[in-house]
């Protein structure tokens, strides 16, 4: 792909996935690594209130392959973490009480592990996804940037004053991905080694004590790392010293997200979206389906367990394009070339890099679900052929 292309990769991905604050760059929250970016010559761009890397002089084209082949490390600091504790003491009477916010098993999630989770609104709609951590005598959830206020009133709101909530602004958070990853942390905790997807735990790099989870968003293997503020840019740097690291912006961390099937908050799952139509019944355990042992007690279970059992009306799916050209976010779909038989819409799209080709996700009549179907997109006043696809579209490489 020659460098006009790759720009325009970029340009596509940066209106494509983003709603920009409307407020000027000046009135923009900074993570704790905001000079660093400005030193790499990252371009700057708004999101979610801050001035975050949309890529840096690499490129998104190179960024996001080099995180396929080595290890890319991104500034996630703008997302929310937020510190669970019980004034019981009883970590069980945490987990107990956030369990009637979400439609996952926290009770049975041991310590020093992870689990994806959704907050859930009375009408089974999807208020938020996170990741809930069991620190021992804590929980510890990672929440998107756009809505972690909001999601730390409604914590605290429905616990009902049985644990304290903390929205952490002291601590910044870097995502390492990638098949080096492990490697490039390695040289500063040897340990790291042994941990699989999804364990927690508490290390020193380079004599910051940080909370290292073994899990991301771009289907690679790799590491999140919750570093203190006033420490953030000299352990970053020191990661990036690696020849395998390279500093990643937010248009490759979408591409990447995209190709491994991953969710983008606000654009593939939102209020109007339940688990199951957005096919993520995996993350709702066995405890909290009808007949387990702590079945439904979460906002909108009666619809998120007939929906189990019975199946719904329309389903999120994978989506290949014929040809080069990308179908975006917002393009209706039909079953007919002509576009008099509508059946759903696409909610993330772009070019996949790894895959050197177009990808999309969208939601489709069920019946419409199945893998190899033709459809068609409506591109500018044109109906491109799509062909519903299993997702992800590269494989996962997490470390089991």
């Amino acid at each position: 792909m020659s460098a006009v292309d790759a720009g325009s990769v970029s340009r596509r991905i940066m209106c494509q996935t983003w709603r920009p604050d409307l407020e000027t760059i000046s009135h923009l929250n900074h993570t704790p690594l905001h000079a660093l970016h400005l030193s790499l010559g990252a371009r700057m761009v708004p999101f979610a209130g801050y001035e975050m890397p949309v890529q840096y002089p690499e490129g998104v084209l190179k960024e996001h392959l080099h995180t396929r082949a080595a290890a890319g490390l991104f500034d996630v600091s703008h997302m929310g973490q937020v510190i669970i504790r019980p004034k019981s003491g009883r970590i069980a009477d945490a987990a107990l009480a956030l369990e009637r916010l979400v439609p996952v098993d926290v009770l049975g999630l041991p310590e020093g592990r992870q689990r994806y989770a959704l907050f859930t609104n009375a009408e089974g709609g999807i208020l938020d996804d996170l990741m809930i951590a069991n620190r021992g005598d804590h929980l510890f959830l990672v929440v998107n940037a756009a809505c972690k206020e909001a999601d730390v009133a409604h914590l605290k709101d429905g616990l009902g004053g049985s644990c304290n909530v903390t929205l952490l602004d002291d601590r910044a958070l870097v995502a390492l991905q990638g098949p080096r990853a492990e490697a490039v942390l390695c040289e500063l905790w040897a340990d790291v080694a042994s941990m699989r997807f999804m364990d927690v735990a508490e290390a020193d790099l380079h004599d910051v004590t940080c909370i290292i989870s073994r899990s991301g968003y771009t289907g690679e293997d790799g590491f999140e790392i919750s570093i203190p503020a006033a420490s953030a840019v000299d352990v970053t740097q020191r990661l990036l010293e690696h020849p395998d690291a390279l500093a990643i912006g937010l248009g490759a961390r979408d591409s990447l997200r995209l190709e491994a099937g991953l969710c983008l908050y606000g654009n593939d799952i939102d209020t109007g979206t339940t688990p199951i139509e957005a096919a993520l019944e995996w993350a709702i355990q066995k405890s909290r389906r009808a007949g387990g042992d702590r079945a439904g007690g979460f906002p909108g279970a009666d619809r998120i367990l007939a929906e189990l059992a019975r199946g719904t009306s329309r389903r999120r799916v994978g989506l290949r394009p014929e040809g080069r050209a990308p179908v975006r976010g917002g393009a209706a779909l039909f079953a007919d070339a002509g576009g008099t038989l509508p059946v759903g819409s696409v909610t993330s799209g772009g070019f996949g890099p790894s895959v050197d080709c177009p990808v999309a996700m969208g939601y489709v009549d069920a019946a419409r679900a199945e893998n190899g179907t033709p459809l068609f997109a409506e591109v500018r006043g044109k109906y491109l052929p799509v062909t519903v696809s299993a997702l992800p579209f590269v494989k996962q490489t997490y470390k089991r």
